[in-house]
């Protein structure tokens, strides 16, 4: 990695301290109870890319950010949050990001009320400051990243996803949320109507890049904080996987299937799926399309004039390729 997240976001160091506080403040509550989860959320925050795609979509329109995109990074946060303590209940998890989830601290009732409370919170916080514009965009992916998952859920069921099915999964499951930062940044930073778009566009275009990444780290070595082969043993088809089939003959796609099916968590099978993606070459096609979105994405950026803000979002788009977990 020739740059880190930490040097990428030194130029809105400022702006992301600042962020922090106002985050924290709209995640206050008068319940001792609430409000000590609340802190523990706080607490255990990841990259913060999403508020970083934010801001520096904000600055390819204006040099300062304004109170509206500060609500919109916070709005984008709130309700990815929910999603996210919602997801953990839903898929019975103890941890995220080596932290206890809230259910397994507080169990599953509490964790769907802290849920519906940071939901309600990103709503409110748009419609009393008359975001309207920002909540359309936002309420727009959580919709997507809900009928993403369930389409996974359908398709996992039976394991007949096509690569087209796996992009339509991952640009609503995860590129729709990237896509969102960078609309809302240039909704919020006063860009036009086409602007908007074109900067919704960028995301998600960055999104699919990023999902690919991660599917990737499920064949390697790196440690991501996922055991390698969690999505075989989750029966999750990705792109590896997926392209991989495809070109097998029908015995070996018949017991490749089969170790997916009824793998149980059993590290053999898990590994004899792996042999068979590297051997067939579903890594290097998965790179080259991951290196293709990245490179759209690129295009699509430098339609902006010339910035610092772009070279920023360059630098982060490079690190969603290039990074190690």
């Amino acid at each position: 990695m020739s740059i880190s997240l930490k040097e990428i976001q030194a130029p809105i160091a400022q702006e992301m301290e600042l962020f922090e506080k106002k985050f924290r403040t709209s995640m206050k509550s008068k319940v001792l109870l609430l409000d000590r989860i609340m802190s523990y959320i706080v607490k255990r925050k990841g990259k913060q890319m999403r508020p970083m795609f934010v801001f520096f979509t904000a600055k390819l329109f204006r040099p300062d950010i304004s109170d509206a995109t500060y609500r919109g990074a916070a709005l984008i946060e709130l309700l990815h949050t929910a999603t996210l303590v919602h997801d953990d209940v839903v898929d019975d998890a103890n941890y995220r990001r080596s932290f206890f989830s809230v259910n397994a601290l507080w169990k599953n009732k509490i964790a769907v009320l802290v849920g519906d409370y940071l939901l309600s919170k990103g709503l409110l916080l748009s419609l009393q400051n008359d975001d309207f514009e920002l909540l359309k965009i936002v309420s727009n992916a959580v919709k997507e990243m809900s009928e993403g998952e369930l389409l996974q859920i359908e398709k996992a069921r039976r394991l007949d996803i096509t690569q087209d099915v796996y992009f339509d999964i991952i640009r609503q499951k995860t590129a729709s949320l990237i896509a969102s930062c960078c609309a809302v940044g240039a909704a919020s930073a006063g860009a036009c109507k086409e602007d908007v778009e074109k900067a919704r566009l960028f995301g998600e275009k960055v999104g699919i890049a990023f999902q690919i990444k991660d599917d990737l780290f499920d064949y390697g070595t790196a440690e991501i904080g996922k055991p390698v082969g969690i999505d075989i043993k989750e029966k999750k088809m990705t792109l590896p996987l997926i392209h991989a089939l495809r070109n097998a003959d029908w015995l070996t796609k018949r017991r490749v299937i089969y170790n997916v099916k009824n793998n149980n968590g059993n590290s053999r099978r898990v590994q004899e799926v792996i042999d068979f993606v590297k051997r067939s070459g579903g890594i290097d096609y998965t790179i080259k399309l991951m290196n293709e979105y990245h490179a759209e994405a690129l295009a699509i950026l430098n339609t902006f004039p010339s910035s610092p803000s772009r070279t920023s979002l360059e630098q982060l788009i490079s690190y969603t390729i290039e990074r190690e977990k």
